[in-house]
């Protein structure tokens, strides 16, 4: 009976593995879906909407393959359309019948009501793009994208999109049963072993007659060895014959195990049921709110490769001395001290370039939540200073003019303040404050003028309880650097003879032609960077006078010039980053936090 056990075991163990396996493999269906997308071949771009792509849950693999190089990017669905706005692609879209449809759109229209021609241009290295893709032929990456993000498709910008697209998506299919049914199926297997072993031994126990013991034999006298006579036997002594042994075979059971336990291993976490159902998320508190954010202008990786980008155009600009390509990563201040700097370069074989842009290194990425344009991000960058140790903290707020613009800096400089103020992390960004702000101490666009009065003005200016004037290390500088210049000026302008002053020096300041940018932090404040001019005017006591450029290289290659008889003013760029309070703030004081100054210009003085 134990053997009819076993075999019935044997079957139902075998019935089961072979069923969890089968869940496994020949009935669990494709593990991939593919659709084929059709587009216009005469469209230089074809843009492949979050919705299409999300249509199956898991991961994406595009596919597109066309003649020469392909290109792919992904980004914002908004920032995308954006970008093709003003020219002809191919949209693909989720219809409401979930199929995947295509339509040409055209160029929109502008304010006038005029469609324009349809822009072409390469999309390669647009600093608008999340990420993007080249290769030559065919091009197959895999995404796992939000419905929220697009995909770019096109070749250099001018030729007609890759006609030939697909997109794929990795299909998970959860097969609860299979790990139960396999390990069951291992157990009975186990069981219907141990029966088997057990009629085997019962079988073996019970072969043969039963008989009954012998009696005890009787006792015999000892029997000489030695004896020695003819006709009789020789008996001797010799190792007795060995009982013939019984080998039992052990029923090896391993093959049996080995075949479950690999079933076993090819069950992963989908191959069983849960129990416990699925855990839900609980909802935390967040700084803002979801439903009426804007998407911030950057994400921390393309913020850093757009600072690369940056770093690498004004290195070169630098190197060449082109103002030119210095302009296509610099606006405003930052761009008119280069120009100055190229020119001083040029005329002066010992000047010094401006300290290099950091290709890396970022600390803080703040950018302005904002869907449209212009854009703005903060970046502070750490970098270390030429050979040694000395690591260099540099503030910048870079712009986006539009959607076809590339990031510029518009103010740069070298962070001087122990601490930022916190700010909201790149990933939710941070609001844009307007000039004439009525939340903070001081709006931004005051802010320039009155610390310029400072600067002249110090303790006696009427802004002066509004900044922190203590500790700033700009302030300090300019004094001490107005107070050297005009000691060594008083040693020159006095005529050889009578010992008169030839020429008198003069300082001021005033807020510079930039606009001032600024973004909010988390305390109700604002980082706001602003453009201060200094100006230093040299001028003669008389009209007999005349202010000579012996030691003056520099105003002398500007001006191109060596002496005038009515004067010079030159001129001085400065960038100075600040914390401004919000209004109510228990910590109501205007703080520097960085800046940097360069010469902007010298001329002569008109008569």
């Amino acid at each position: 009976m134990r053997f009819v056990w076993a075999v019935a075991a044997f079957v139902l163990a075998a019935v089961m593995i072979a069923s969890g396996v089968a869940q496994r493999t020949i009935f669990q269906g494709p593990k991939s879906e593919t659709s084929t997308i059709d587009v216009s071949d005469t469209a230089s771009y074809t843009l492949i909407d979050g919705a299409v792509l999300d249509r199956l849950p898991g991961s994406q693999t595009l596919r597109a393959a066309a003649d020469g190089t392909v290109f792919a990017a992904y980004g914002s669905t908004a920032d995308l359309k954006a970008w093709l706005s003003d020219t002809e692609y191919n949209a693909v879209t989720l219809g409401a019948d979930d199929k995947v449809k295509t339509a040409v759109v055209p160029p929109t229209a502008d304010e006038n009501g005029k469609v324009p021609d349809a822009a072409h241009r390469d999309p390669a290295g647009a600093d608008l793009w999340l990420d993007e893709f080249q290769q030559d032929d065919i091009l197959i990456e895999h995404l796992q994208l939000p419905d929220t993000m697009s995909v770019l498709l096109a070749t250099d910008g001018t030729d007609p999109a890759p006609a030939d697209i697909s997109v794929t998506w990795a299909i998970h299919r959860s097969t609860p049963w299979a790990g139960p049914l396999i390990v069951g199926g291992g157990i009975l297997m186990l069981v219907g072993v141990f029966l088997y072993i057990l009629g085997i031994r019962r079988m073996r126990r019970s072969r043969g007659p039963r008989r009954k013991a012998l009696p005890p034999l009787p006792e015999t006298e000892p029997i000489d060895l030695a004896v020695e006579a003819e006709g009789k036997g020789v008996i001797s002594a010799g190792t007795p014959a060995k009982a013939p042994t019984r080998r039992r075979r052990a029923f090896l059971a391993l093959p049996l195990v080995v075949v479950s336990s690999l079933a076993f291993t090819g069950c992963t976490a989908d191959a069983w049921p849960e129990f416990g159902g699925s855990p839900t998320p609980t909802p935390t508190a967040t700084v803002v709110d979801a439903d009426d954010a804007q998407a911030p202008a950057v994400t921390a990786t393309q913020a850093d490769r757009i600072l690369g980008r940056i770093s690498t155009a004004v290195s070169k600009a630098d190197e060449k001395k082109d103002a030119t390509l210095a302009a296509t990563r610099l606006t405003g201040a930052p761009l008119a001290e280069r120009k100055t700097n190229y020119t001083l370069r040029k005329k002066i074989s010992d000047q010094a370039a401006l300290d290099p842009l950091p290709a890396g290194g970022l600390k803080v990425v703040l950018p302005q939540a904002y869907n449209g344009w212009p854009r703005t991000v903060l970046l502070v960058a750490d970098e270390k200073s030429g050979d040694d140790d000395t690591v260099a903290s540099t503030m910048m707020m870079i712009t986006q003019a539009d959607p076809w613009s590339e990031y510029k800096v518009a103010y740069t400089g070298r962070l001087e303040a122990d601490a930022l103020p916190d700010v909201a992390p790149a990933y939710l960004g941070a609001a844009a404050v307007q000039p004439d702000s009525s939340f903070l101490v001081m709006p931004p666009s005051q802010i320039a003028a009155a610390y310029a009065d400072v600067i002249d003005k110090g303790d006696k200016s009427k802004y002066a309880a509004l900044f922190a004037t203590d500790d700033d290390p700009f302030l300090k500088g300019v004094a001490e650097s107005r107070k050297k210049q005009l000691a060594e000026f008083e040693k020159t302008a006095k005529d050889e003879d009578s010992g008169k002053k030839t020429g008198k020096m003069s300082f001021s300041s005033e807020a510079g032609a930039e606009d001032p940018l600024a973004l909010a932090t988390l305390e109700s404040g604002a980082i706001v960077a602003v453009n201060v001019d200094e100006v230093e005017t040299v001028t003669p006591t008389s009209k007999d006078s005349v202010i000579k450029l012996t030691k003056n290289d520099t105003v002398k290659a500007l001006t191109g010039v060596k002496e005038s008889q009515s004067g010079f003013n030159t001129t001085y760029s400065d960038q100075l980053f600040f914390y401004v309070p919000g209004v109510g703030s228990t910590d109501a004081q205007i703080r520097l936090l960085g800046y940097s100054s360069n010469i902007l210009g010298a001329k002569v003085i008109s008569q």
